[in-house]
């Protein structure tokens, strides 16, 4: 009796399910389209702490690409300036 209790209770599936006919299920079948023209970024806790929601992220990101496409822009022309001055 005992045993049967145990079985059951580590048993999730109702018994009104058929395991026969359950047979055949792929893993992911849809991921690719369940996560088509999402962003979905996992962020890690301290990061997530720094960042307590999507604006601030967005807010951050947006800057950081401010600056280095800045810095880029500056660095390409400086290096233009020095081939300008030597060639």
């Amino acid at each position: 009796m005992r045993k049967a209790l145990a079985k059951r209770d580590r048993d999730d599936l109702r018994p009104e399910y058929d395991l026969a006919r359950l047979k055949g299920g792929v893993r992911g079948k849809y991921y690719k389209q369940a996560t088509a023209g999402t962003n979905l970024v996992l962020l890690e806790p301290d990061v997530a702490r720094a960042f307590p929601d999507s604006a601030s992220v967005n807010r951050a990101l947006r800057l950081l690409q401010e600056i280095a496409t800045k810095s880029s822009k500056s660095t390409r022309s400086s290096s233009n300036a020095k081939r300008r001055a030597t060639g």
